[in-house]
């Protein structure tokens, strides 16, 4: 992250490192990530299960502490670092200055609790003054304010009571009642059908605007992204491995990783019957991660020194705000997508950048 990055924004995660003592080992979920994100704009984190994408952001939150964790780093919002920051503060900052939509509105909903109490004791916590009858009245406006029609009413219901998508909305409403200035949204629309998708998204896009505030949407669908999102982070086994704006990396990418990514998604424009195409293999273990590119594994562009070799995420000099970490040369990443997005497949890609001699694809 460069300096540039940080500047004006509301929330900086710099070099962040996670790690969970098990028996086993030391699980490094997250190893030196860094991101910004500013009032206005939205940075979405993709990558598929156990990337690290979660518990990046629930350390952002100060909820990854505990006597089996190490954290290293720094996570600064409005310039204060949240993991020097005593319980108390984090207490007082959680659910005001920065809030959290859960990925299963269920499970995070109280099953005995009614929805209006339960965001009016969010708005309580933080605002001691506020009677009961105004933080229900404030539940009200927070329900109507995320088009939950009858609000009045659904206000006394428990959360049972609602569909998927106003359970949805109502944790929206949770988390902005205190109207925070950074909102981490993990998979908000995973167990919702694509219409109600839709509605969600197009609710948290109208919202970070009319509040101006930051949003950080961790989910592993491109698609979401694609319509949300004004930059993004590809993470892969606890690092980024490729960071630039949405609009340059869906129509640029420079990572291996990224092109498997958006060769398994769902394309309208896809032949009839055409296939999806997975990435082959799995996640490495974060307790004996690979030597060299931990991608490398799964690459289908995979030569000797990516066994040995770990890249950096560096810029590129020709994409502003475009990083990767990647040791391909920038000529052949830029041949190999050119053919994959004419529907080649990864060997067809690969012959096309095939070099000779000692740094040879093995």
């Amino acid at each position: 992250m460069s300096a540039a990055d940080a500047a004006g924004a509301v929330l900086s995660v710099e070099d962040l490192r996670v790690g969970f003592d098990t028996r086993d080992g030391l699980v490094q979920a997250v190893d030196g990530v860094s991101f910004a994100v500013a009032p206005g704009r939205t940075l979405g984190i993709v990558g598929e299960s156990g990337s690290g994408k979660t518990v990046a952001a629930t350390t952002a939150m100060g909820l990854s502490r505990g006597p089996r964790v190490r954290v290293s780093g720094r996570v600064l919002l409005d310039g204060e670092d949240l993991l020097d920051a005593a319980p108390q503060r984090l207490r007082a900052l959680r659910g005001d200055a920065i809030a959290m939509v859960f990925q299963d509105p269920l499970s995070a909903l109280h099953p005995l609790l009614r929805v209006g109490a339960q965001i009016g004791e969010a708005v309580r916590a933080h605002r001691p003054g506020v009677s009961r009858a105004a933080a229900r009245a404030r539940a009200v406006e927070l329900l109507e304010w995320v088009a939950i029609p009858n609000a009045g009413q659904r206000v006394d219901a428990y959360p049972h009571e609602l569909s998927g998508g106003m359970r949805q909305r109502a944790m929206i409403a949770m988390a902005l009642a205190n109207e925070p200035r950074v909102l981490i949204a993990d998979e908000p629309t995973t167990a919702l059908d694509v219409t109600v998708q839709a509605q969600i998204l197009a609710l948290l896009r109208r919202l970070r605007d009319e509040l101006g505030m930051a949003m950080v949407l961790i989910t592993h669908d491109l698609g979401v992204v694609a319509e949300t999102a004004d930059e993004v982070a590809v993470m892969y086994a606890g690092r980024i491995v490729e960071q630039s704006p949405a609009g340059e990396l869906f129509a640029a990418p420079r990572h291996p990783y990224t092109w498997g990514l958006l060769r398994s998604m769902p394309r309208v424009d896809a032949p009839a019957g055409a296939a999806l195409v997975p990435i082959p293999g799995r996640p490495p273990s974060l307790i004996h991660p690979p030597s060299g590119c931990r991608f490398h594994p799964r690459c289908p562009y995979v030569r000797e020194r990516h066994r040995s070799e770990d890249p950096a995420l560096e810029p590129l000099p020709d994409a502003p705000g475009h990083r990767v970490a990647c040791l391909l040369p920038e000529a052949e990443r830029r041949v190999a997508w050119a053919r994959l997005a004419t529907g080649a497949t990864p060997a067809q890609a690969r012959a096309a950048i095939e070099p000779a001699g000692e740094e040879g694809r093995v």
